[in-house]
């Protein structure tokens, strides 16, 4: 009878199947009983090292967890529903779970989380570059799942986060577009004709976010000490369903096989056609009579730094006095349809402006001011970083009204101007070289030189 192995000690054997197999001791499981792990090769080499691999994550307490491993759907869906739900933001929660529904799922959902392979991910982040996605969507697809993918490494589910062995499209930063001072105030021109001014006038010239100023409330208006406290912002959320059974709820919208081609129904949609519903789909929130956390609601900033305190420009205030006797009248000619959100940019019976309708009429205005297309980031935050570079203010004291965190995301919303790169070479040429000096044979408005015209005297004289 052979001695028996000592405790931890690996084992290796032929089996009658014609494979060697490898049994590695982990330790105990949960439940107090042994945890064998089990590898197997065609030859006993390459058995011999799949066992020493495994006992080294062993020892260096890398070693992944017993049990059959879930798939990247089912790791996906765990990690949104407790994990980031925890720590994300409602929108950037949605926009988590709108890519691993529509982008990872599809890709790679039923690949085994432990046999997931690099090559796996490259071929699905080229096929949605064949698809048409932009870089930029299949870059943020990549953060997702990695982030999911190191939770998992973290917990020692599997044994290596592979999205860091991946290389994601290269994103090229979009060229800002900032309005010159000249078309900054064609713009508030325009605007000033509306009821809307002092919503334009806050974003133009103080840079805020669109969200933060249809977010912004009475409540936290300093006009005494004149300053605003940008605490809340408006933001459109998904519905979630407050029913019972979400499936059976949203049955009359279930799709479940791929729009005929050519589709004319979802011309609307901005990639064609929406994807067909899983099979045990529980979306269509928007339907269910018991709906909830959804539509336009007001939420915190995402950073403390945004919510500091920004000065109103005192030639503001008049403007700001008069936007609120206009809205107090308004609130008076409503009555009882008012609703009192506590808006500082309200529509007329009290509830706060709708951001998409707010995005058209800076379109409009656009037209109306004669400026050419350009995005609202470019209208407000990027323009108001560029003017205030140009009117002398330092970069510190730009990235403290901003609210930035950091000095390097102030430099990208600050764009320079031609005409002030060459003031600024000019002085830089004078503080190296003296001006040119006229010499006597520079010529007058006349035409003459300088000699000849003393010449000229002489004669006379």
């Amino acid at each position: 009878m052979s001695p028996r192995k000592p405790n931890m000690e690996s084992s290796i054997y032929l089996g009658s199947d014609g494979w060697w197999h490898g049994r590695v001791t982990m330790g105990v499981k949960n439940d107090g009983s042994p945890d064998r792990r089990h590898r197997r090769a065609k030859t006993e080499p390459e058995v011999k090292r799949k066992v020493k691999e495994l006992e080294r994550l062993r020892d260096e307490g890398r070693a992944p967890k017993a049990g059959r491993k879930p798939t990247v759907e089912q790791w996906m869906t765990t990690y949104l529903t407790t994990i980031a739900s925890l720590k994300l933001k409602p929108r950037s929660l949605d926009d988590y779970w709108s890519k691993t529904r529509n982008d990872i799922i599809p890709g790679v959902g039923q690949h085994r989380l432990d046999q997931l392979q690099p090559e796996h991910l490259e071929r699905m982040y080229a096929d949605m570059l064949e698809e048409g996605h932009a870089p930029s969507h299949v870059l943020k697809v990549h953060r997702i799942l990695s982030r999911a993918l190191k939770i998992a490494h973290r917990r020692r589910i599997i044994s290596e986060n592979v999205a860091t062995l991946v290389d994601p499209p290269s994103v090229d930063e979009t060229e800002a577009n900032p309005f010159t001072r000249a078309e900054a105030k064609a713009f508030l021109l325009a605007a000033a004709k509306r009821p809307t001014f002092m919503r334009w006038l806050v974003g133009v010239g103080m840079g805020f976010r669109q969200g933060e100023c249809l977010g912004l409330r009475w409540s936290y208006v300093d006009l005494d000490a004149e300053l605003f406290h940008p605490c809340w912002q408006l933001q459109r959320l998904t519905w979630r369903h407050g029913c019972g059974d979400p499936h059976a709820c949203g049955a009359r919208l279930h799709r479940f096989e791929p729009c005929p081609q050519p589709c004319t129904v979802h011309k609307h949609y901005k990639r064609g056609c929406p994807p067909p519903c899983p099979p045990d789909c529980t979306e269509h929130a928007r339907v269910c009579p018991e709906r909830k956390g959804g539509g336009l609601v007001f939420t915190r900033p995402k950073t403390k730094k945004s919510q500091q305190p920004v000065p109103i420009p005192p030639p503001f205030i008049p403007h700001l006095l008069a936007h609120r006797e206009a809205q107090q009248e308004a609130r008076e000619a409503a009555g009882e349809l008012w609703e009192d959100h506590d808006a500082v940019f309200a529509r007329p019976d009290g509830r706060p402006l709708d951001p998409r309708a707010d995005y058209e009429e800076f379109k409009e205005l656009l037209e109306e001011a004669g400026i050419s297309d350009r995005r609202l980031y470019d209208g407000s935050r990027h323009t108001a970083g560029t003017i205030l570079n140009e009117l002398g203010v330092d970069m510190p004291t730009i990235m403290e009204i901003l609210r930035h965190t950091q000095i390097s995301q102030t430099r990208r919303y600050v764009k320079g101007r031609s005409e002030l790169s060459k003031e600024a070479m000019r002085r830089m040429g004078d503080a190296f070289l003296p001006p040119p000096r006229a010499t006597s044979e520079t010529k007058t408005e006349t035409g003459q030189t300088r000699a000849e015209r003393a010449k000229r005297r002489r004669r006379i004289r």
